[in-house]
């Protein structure tokens, strides 16, 4: 996919390489590298896989490798649990009163 010049995007880079990484880190923390997902500003023309460089919302100047253009949220918070809609219920009955409360 190709980018241009002033797109919002999301680039990749490694930090530190697992031979770098802190000697009181724990063991399984130093076997892989420190990576950082940015987003920012791209500075240049470019497609999906090219190292590039962006300005971030802040104005640093960050390169990395180019893996999203115009990324979005894509978490959220889980299915839905049944228990937890009654449990919501049987405190408001609670903490607020109800037939059970008079």
């Amino acid at each position: 996919m190709k980018a241009k010049k002033g797109d919002w995007v999301k680039i990749h880079s490694i930090v530190l390489t697992p031979e770098e990484r802190a000697p009181q880190v724990p063991e399984d923390t130093k076997k892989v590298p420190l990576e950082t997902w940015v987003k920012g500003f791209l500075l240049d023309d470019a497609s999906v896989g090219e190292t590039v460089e962006v300005k971030t919302y802040t104005g640093r100047l960050v390169k990395g490798t180019l893996i999203e253009v115009a990324p979005t949220f894509k978490h959220s918070f889980g299915e839905n649990v049944p228990e937890l809609l009654q449990i919501g219920l049987q405190l408001r009955s609670i903490l607020f009163g109800g037939e059970a409360d008079e």
